[in-house]
């Protein structure tokens, strides 16, 4: 991994990645390589949750449009110009997704095009209140490229997708948590410790029921409430196996409830 591009900080189970890709987070091989790394590594490493944040003035900026001169001419010519990039959209969402840890995406300055797709694909999102968000591709000729569009369907509705994809508009943060895009808003200098304080929340949470959670609600979205509810009970499995349930139920019968101490195993 390149430190200099995703620093880590730990703060109990809690593990900080701070995008440091000068100068805007552009996204691009050089920043979602070993940020996927990173997240993954986390996870190795007992991490119980992430917070995914930017050291820069911006959380992101967009994507690197250089790259997108070979993607043209393989559409044109049929042929690719250019080596494929060693993680494609798919391994990128997938590894958000997949992800067995929740990601708490902490946003300051523009989080734009594709760096809304990345708080998009986190598990929750929480805003400075001078934030600028959007799905800004319309003025390259585009679209959202990394799943952008239907996480904002699945968030907001079929119309306020289409606006925000098709008019390619900044929206300041309140405007997206009112209509339930983002989870929070919050003023400026409060940003990182409440995205913190989420974030150790959920990791002192049970996260192997987290883990599952993930999973349901992943296939609830793609595939169906019935897909769920089919897959649902094995998904559970290793909840009724874990050290944290009993802990749970046993904490529960003697002290009453919100007094467990989870391992997140």
């Amino acid at each position: 991994m390149t430190d200099d591009v995703i620093l880590k900080e730990r703060h109990g189970s809690v593990i900080v990645l701070s995008m440091n890709s000068n100068p805007h987070n552009i996204m691009g091989p050089r920043l979602l390589t070993p940020l996927v790394a990173a997240m993954r590594e986390a996870v190795e490493q007992g991490g119980r949750a992430i917070v995914l944040r930017s050291n820069l003035r911006n959380f992101c900026a967009g994507a690197d449009v250089t790259l997108f001169d070979a993607l043209i001419e393989e559409a044109t010519t049929g042929k690719a110009s250019a080596p494929t990039m060693e993680l494609g959209v798919l391994d990128i969402l997938q590894a958000f997704e997949a992800l067995p840890i929740p990601i708490v995406a902490s946003v300051r300055g523009a989080c734009l095009g594709g760096g809304l797709e990345l708080a998009l694909a986190s598990d929750y999102v929480v805003a400075a209140a001078s934030a600028k968000l959007g799905s800004v591709e319309s003025a390259l000729g585009l679209h959202p490229l990394m799943g952008g569009i239907q996480r904002q369907v699945q968030r907001i509705g079929l119309a306020r997708a289409k606006e925000m994809s098709m008019l390619g508009r900044r929206y300041d943060a309140e405007t997206l948590e009112r209509w339930g895009l983002i989870n929070l808003v919050v003023p400026d200098d409060r940003l990182d410790t409440v995205a913190l304080s989420v974030a150790t929340e959920l990791a002192n949470g049970p996260t192997v029921a987290d883990a599952a959670t993930k999973k349901v609600a992943a296939i609830a979205a793609n595939e169906g409430v019935e897909a769920a509810d089919l897959a649902m009970a094995e998904l559970q499995k290793p909840i009724w196996a874990s050290k944290d349930v009993k802990a749970g139920l046993a904490s529960f019968l003697a002290q009453g409830p919100g007094l467990t101490k989870f391992e997140g195993c």
